[in-house]
């Protein structure tokens, strides 16, 4: 895959903000299909920094009551990445 169609979007949250500036770790949006070595790689390649580690988690798409029925909310996955010391990311 290429790097701009498996980094959907930054996360930008109370906790992530504190994890950005407190451990050297950012949140992105990932593709559900992406692996932790796709990610790794368009990180790299998006913003120019070496990355040490990638987490991953699913958020299943929760039930929600409509007016005509239940809907499935769409499932997504989040990455949390780890920079080498030194690194930073700029997103604001």
């Amino acid at each position: 895959m290429q790097a701009h169609y498996v980094i959907k979007r930054p996360t930008v949250t109370e906790k992530g903000t504190f994890a950005m500036n407190e451990q050297n770790r950012y949140t992105f949006e990932v593709d559900p299909k992406a692996t932790k070595n796709d990610i790794k790689s368009a990180i790299e390649s998006l913003y120019k920094v070496k990355v040490e580690k990638v987490n991953t988690l699913k958020r299943r798409g929760k039930f929600r009551r409509m007016k005509f029925g239940l809907t499935q909310m769409s499932t997504t996955k989040t990455a949390i990445v780890r920079l080498k010391e030194g690194s930073t990311i700029e997103l604001f």
